[in-house]
Order: C-alpha cells, then structure tokens, then sequence
C-alpha cells in the first residue's frame, strides 16, 4: 500500500479534496493491490445526520453511514421493505455487513478480474490502456450496456433491490447543494469513459437514501446465483415486487443484477407482464425477450439462458405459482 494523508472531517465544511472513506470494506482491498492508490482519504464517519434511519412521509430516510447490518435487521425495513433485507443478507457475511455502510455499498468497484490485476489493461482503472477482458477469460462480465472499452459488470446486490423498490438517493453537491435522484440516476454509463462510473464530481458525497412508502400486499424478492451457496458475487440476480388480484398482475417492478455496468431494469418485461393472469406461459414468453440475441463475450453466453431462467422461478415464486417455503421471498404488510 502506498503512503497517503488521512483527514477526518468534522463538519460538511470541513470536508477536503480526496478520496471518500467510510466503512473501507472494499477500498481497502484496492489499496492494498495497488488499483487504487488516493493520496488523500477523506474519513466522514463523525459527520452529523448520516447514521441514522428515520421516518420521511410513509417511507424511510436512510442515512449513508447506517451500517448493512442496522438496516438490513430494522424491523421497519424488514417488514415494508423485505427485499431490501434479504438482498443485503445474501450480499456478504456478517463481519462485512457490520462495516460496510449504505452509501459505500453502492459505490463498490467492479470484480472484473482485469481490473484487479495491475498487469494488464483495463480502461476502468487506467483510462485508455485497453479493456484485456476482451480477449480474455470473462464469466464473471456483463451482457447489457458494453463497449469496446469495457466488459465489466456491477456487483452490488442492495444497489439491485433498491432499484427495483423505486428508492432514490440524496447527493450532496461540492457546492452544499442537495439534489435528490432516482437510484439509477446515480450511475453513469460507461460509453469512452468506464473510469467514471456514478455523475458524483470531486467534493460530491451521498448523504441519504429514500425508501418510498411500502407497496401494500406487495410479494417481495431477491434471487441470487452463485458459484457457491457461502458469500460470493452473484453471477445473475433478480429482484422483484408483484402485487395481484384474483391472480392477476396489477404491477410488477424487476432490476437485475451482475448483468450491466449498473442495475439493469428492463421496462418491456414490466409492460408485458402488468395485467396479465399469471402463468408459466406467460413467464416463459417474456423471458424469452430478456436477453440480448448475443452475449458481448463469449465466456457469457451462458448467462442468457441463466439470466432467462432465474426470471421465471422468481416470478413462479412471486406470484405463487411454485412453492416459496425456504426461498427469498416474503410479503409486505396488507
């Protein structure tokens, strides 16, 4: 690890230029295998109004600092929003959820190989070297929204489920303004600059998420595959929010996830199931148009039909088509 200053601010005010830690839990890592290597971290861990979760309108305001473990084990959030709970539990083990705070979650770096590996190209941590993945091993890459100059795919499994609870986050601008966006506002599209992977400028800092008031009656879900049944990346996920009647899909949100540089939403698949009867017909039809008509590297090719069938069981399973006894999904008060 390189040497570096360290300054903890006390105040907004006294916030200076450099690289923003919190909880460090995936920081850290970079800094030790030389991927990232700031001359400055900036500590905002005693900053005011930041570690709580309180009440906004019917929904809930959670402060950036609120560690995984406090918001994934709050008795409101894990019966109005049970999704977001159970996406984070599946996220990482309890030592890493004690640390790693709400804010940092959703700006953990890509677990592209080529990016931890210093030794060879990758325009997302060294603008214009190249992207090795390209010629390269790459299950672990992304099927939507590529370029020629990246392959990399987002990690985050919260930042998955808050984007399909509609949550929004609080940004506070270098200048002391407040802006509030939509969770997938926050993050930028790769194009020719991978590097730049959220619209947060130098001296930006997330202060908040919002969580809107609960969907009522809604069958709430998150579907992770993995390598492995213990912690690791998901190779697809799908989080999802039903409600019906008599059978029927009044509306339905889905974000997917390790599948695009950031959430992935698919707007058609909502439209095509909203006021259809359930059935596995119809699950099968609108997954057939999920997936790209070819994976951008070949080693993902496999995760067109994962992508696929992952889709249906959660949807068999949030709208009660299969059996839901030990699976991830639960329903929010009536």
């Amino acid at each position: 690890m390189r040497p570096f200053d360290y300054h903890r601010a006390a105040t907004f005010d006294d916030l200076a230029a450099g690289q923003i830690i919190a909880g460090g839990t995936n920081l850290l890592d970079l800094m030790k295998i030389q991927v990232m290597t700031p001359q400055r971290l900036v500590d905002i861990t005693r900053l005011d109004g930041m570690s709580g979760i309180e009440p906004e309108g019917d929904g809930l305001r959670i402060g950036a600092l609120v560690t995984n473990t406090a918001l994934a084990n709050d008795t409101r959030v894990r019966a109005g929003w049970p999704l977001l709970s159970r996406a984070i539990l599946a996220g990482a083990s309890a030592q890493i959820r004690n640390k790693a705070t709400t804010g940092g979650n959703l700006l953990q770096r890509t677990r592209c190989p080529y990016f931890y590996d210093t030794s060879q190209a990758c325009n997302k941590r060294a603008p214009g070297t190249g992207c090795a993945a390209q010629g390269g091993a790459g299950r672990m890459l992304a099927l939507f929204g590529t370029t020629e100059h990246c392959l990399a795919a987002h990690p985050s499994d919260m930042a998955v489920a808050l984007t399909a609870l509609d949550a929004q986050v609080d940004v506070r601008r270098a200048s002391g303004d407040t802006e509030r966006l939509p969770i997938l506002d926050l993050y930028a599209a790769p194009k020719d600059q991978p590097d730049r992977e959220t619209i947060l400028n130098e001296g930006d800092l997330i202060t908040a998420l919002i969580l809107p008031a609960p969907r009522d009656g809604s069958r709430q879900g998150y579907r992770k595959v993995r390598d492995r049944a213990s912690y690791a990346f998901a190779l697809v996920s799908v989080a999802g929010s039903v409600t019906m009647t008599d059978g029927t899909i009044d509306a339905v949100t889905l974000a997917f996830g390790s599948v695009a540089p950031h959430p992935w939403v698919i707007p058609e698949a909502e439209r095509q199931l909203t006021g259809q009867t359930a059935s596995d017909d119809l699950f099968r039809a609108v997954a057939d148009t999920l997936a790209p008509d070819a994976a951008p590297h070949p080693d993902t090719e496999y995760k067109r039909t994962l992508l696929r069938r992952t889709f249906i069981a959660t949807m068999r399973q949030l709208t009660g088509l299969a059996d839901t006894a030990g699976t991830d999904i639960a329903r929010a008060p009536a």
